[in-house]
Formats: C-alpha cells, sequence, structure tokens
C-alpha cells in the first residue's frame, strides 16, 4: 500500500471515530511533510531509520512540544497501517515523543479581565468576550454553535467538544444580556451565532474568532499575547479560587482526563495562600 492510500483510509476512518475537522486539517499538514520528505513510498518498504532520520532532521529547527506532534502523528498512521493488516510489522513503534517540562497554562487576572472588558466597543466584541469567558469554551466549540443552541431560559447551551463528545455548558446573566442584544441587533437570517460583518454574511471563522479577541486586547493595552485560549484558563482558574471542585470543572471543561484539569489547581495562588493561612 502507498502512503498516499493509507492516508486516505486512515483519514476516513479518524472521520468516522469523530476526529474534528482541525484535528484532521492539522493531521494533513503532517502527513503533507512526511509525504514530501518520503515522496509516495510503499508503507511496506518505509524502515524505522528512514522514519528517525525524518524526525531527526525536524529536530533541528522544531521545539519538543512541535516535534511531539509530529511524532504522535506518524505513530499513530502507522500503528492504524499496521492493525489494519496493510503492513506486517509497524516501523514507528520504538519511535519515542521527546521529553517536554510541564508548561502552567498562562491566565488572565481579574483585573485584566475587566481592562479587556471595558475594551469591548461593539455588542458583538461584549457577547463574544463574556462567551468565552463565562463558558470556558474552546474557540471551535465556539465556531459551530448556531443562535438556536442558546437556551436563554436556562442560560445553557450544549456544545460539542473533541471526540464530538456533548456536553451543556452555562453563561452568566451579563454573558446573556450582550448575547440577546447582539442578536437582536443582527438582521440577517444566517443561523449561526457569531456572525461575520460583511456581507455575505458568514459565520465566523476560527481565525475571525481569534482575531477579534487580539483586538479587544490591543485596545486594552494589556502587555501580553491574549487569545481565546487564555480565557478559558482563566475561566478554570478563577473557579478554582472560588472553591469549586476540581470534578465539577473537569466536566464543564469536558476533559476526558481529570490530570488535565489539576494543573488548574497549580495556578491558583489565591486558593494556595488561603490553604496556608488556614493550616499554618
Amino acid at each position: 500500500m502507498l502512503l498516499s492510500e493509507a492516508w486516505q483510509k486512515y483519514k476516513s476512518d479518524k472521520r468516522i471515530e469523530g476526529y474534528s475537522s482541525l484535528t484532521l486539517k492539522t493531521y494533513g499538514y503532517q502527513y503533507d511533510l512526511l509525504m514530501r520528505y518520503l515522496g509516495d513510498a510503499n508503507m511496506e518498504e518505509i524502515t524505522t531509520d528512514n522514519l528517525k532520520q525524518y524526525l531527526g532532521e525536524a529536530a533541528e529547527y522544531l521545539k519538543p512540544s512541535s516535534l511531539g506532534h509530529r511524532v504522535r502523528f506518524v505513530k499513530s498512521l502507522f500503528r492504524w497501517t499496521h492493525e489494519e493488516g496493510f503492513i506486517l510489522k509497524n516501523p514507528a513503534s520504538k519511535l519515542k515523543e521527546p521529553k517536554i517540562g510541564k508548561s502552567v497554562p498562562r491566565f488572565l487576572t481579574k483585573h485584566e479581565i475587566e481592562h479587556l472588558r471595558e475594551s469591548c466597543q461593539t455588542s458583538r466584541e461584549n457577547a463574544l468576550f463574556e462567551f468565552f469567558y463565562s463558558t470556558g469554551c474552546r474557540i471551535g466549540e465556539v465556531a459551530k454553535l448556531n443562535r438556536d443552541d442558546i437556551d436563554f431560559a436556562g442560560n445553557s447551551v450544549i456544545v460539542h467538544g473533541k471526540g464530538d463528545r456533548e456536553r451543556e455548558v452555562y453563561f452568566n446573566v451579563r454573558c446573556s444580556i450582550w448575547l440577546k442584544r447582539y442578536l437582536d441587533e443582527r438582521k440577517d437570517e444566517n443561523p449561526c451565532l457569531f456572525a461575520t460583518e460583511r456581507n455575505p454574511i458568514k459565520r465566523m471563522s476560527i481565525d475571525s474568532l481569534r482575531y477579534v479577541v487580539k483586538q479587544i486586547s490591543n485596545r486594552a493595552d494589556i502587555k501580553k499575547s491574549i487569545h481565546p485560549h487564555q480565557l478559558r484558563h482563566s475561566y478554570a482558574t478563577h473557579m478554582i479560587d472560588n472553591g469549586a471542585p476540581l470534578e465539577v470543572i473537569q466536566s464543564l471543561l469536558g476533559h476526558e482526563k481529570s490530570e488535565t484539569t489539576r494543573i488548574y489547581a497549580q495556578l491558583s495562588g489565591k486558593l494556595r495562600y488561603d490553604l496556608y493561612t488556614k493550616y499554618f
């Protein structure tokens, strides 16, 4: 089986398994790089040394985290090809990911959140900012939402997270007010929750959502690189500061593993200080 054939079958399988279009797009980029290096080689003829040489050259200019993504894709593709019986031996089975030091997610203080809030200039900006911050949603989850998904009676919405897993998230009164105001101002019939402002009206892409948050942060003059995922980190950290149990935050964030959520406990300086003064 040729590399190109394996990729097409692999991609189809992963789509059936529920992989998001964003994940498949990222994998497609990794496939293009592998194809450029190896050519459309016969999968049976690709050796462990071929793959190590490919990854070794990439290691000279990639950060460990980026190299890790590349290794994971290669291992996943060849493991699938082997398990499906298309190759007799898996040349990627002994490849190892680079060691990466644990990085603590960056979050915003409540003062910085207020500065960003004050820097919003339109109903759309206010609605978008409050939705990100009060729900803790991933940017890909927000991009897929429609107006009809919003339950204003319960201030909640069902989102489709990683692996197309559904979960219910909630937003506060401030977010509800801005969402209603923004949607009332819209004159278009597009079903999407957040729309572009230029004609023809379209659903805002992930890049356009990220751009709006960047515009807000530039006005706030906060000396940090602000992106939507930081609002998710801030949401989780502020909930821990307010005493929310980790298992509740895990459920709201849609984390499959509790270890992913535990990192936010490291961020909470206020909680650590409160416990220190309580017990020491």
